[in-house]
């Protein structure tokens, strides 16, 4: 799910302080309705570091959440990150890094070596405090770790994935395209949407 920023929001990130004033107050609000679930966010980032995106990918219980390397890299894939920053948040208020955390971020760096999308930090966060991957060094230790090396089948299966997700982004900006053109012609938006596919909140934002 899409985290809707402001505009004050899509900051150039310079550290791990930018990054949780945002996800601080996202949390904050997710916390109204889910406050003893395990939330997992993505957030995607250009080659100038400013953010393109906060996806929420995954709900949980109040210790664990499942996550794979498609729901952590699709939105990265269809929007062109070339940087991506992990974030999640434990309900019980504390924000130390747990050994399962370590081996999920670990796959996740490696993937994204494959796939050519870089996994710069991962954050535990809590309502009032964090704990940053890169500030503590786990980043640097996981890029010399030697486990999950992709390989075989899965190197396949993830460089195919890649290929797809991009395929369905090139489709949707050719659909998109086509809407505006078809918008310009005056044409209604539920025709627009019967020939491109588009939805009626994609065509009203185009």
């Amino acid at each position: 799910m899409n985290v809707r920023l402001t505009k004050e929001q899509k900051i150039k990130v310079l550290n791990s302080v930018d990054i949780y004033a945002i996800m601080q107050q996202v949390l904050l609000r997710e916390n109204k309705i889910r406050r003893n679930q395990e939330h997992f966010w993505v957030v995607g980032l250009n080659h100038n570091n400013k953010i393109l995106f906060v996806e929420l990918i995954g709900l949980g219980a109040s210790n664990r959440v499942n996550a794979d390397p498609p729901d952590v890299f699709r939105m990265a894939i269809y929007k062109l990150a070339s940087k991506l920053i992990l974030v999640h948040n434990h309900p019980s208020g504390t924000h130390e890094v747990t050994d399962a955390d370590i081996t999920f971020t670990d796959h996740m760096l490696k993937v994204g070596k494959l796939i050519k999308v870089e996994v710069l930090d991962h954050l535990v966060i809590t309502e009032t405090n964090y704990t940053s991957f890169a500030d503590q060094g786990v980043m640097d230790k996981l890029q010399k770790s030697g486990l999950f090396e992709i390989m075989g089948p899965e190197k396949q299966e993830l460089e195919q994935f890649k290929i797809d997700t991009e395929k369905k982004r090139a489709e949707k900006e050719k659909a998109i395209s086509i809407a505006k053109k078809m918008k310009d012609d005056g044409l209604d938006d539920d025709t627009i949407k019967k020939y491109t596919g588009l939805s009626l909140k994609e065509i009203g934002g185009i």
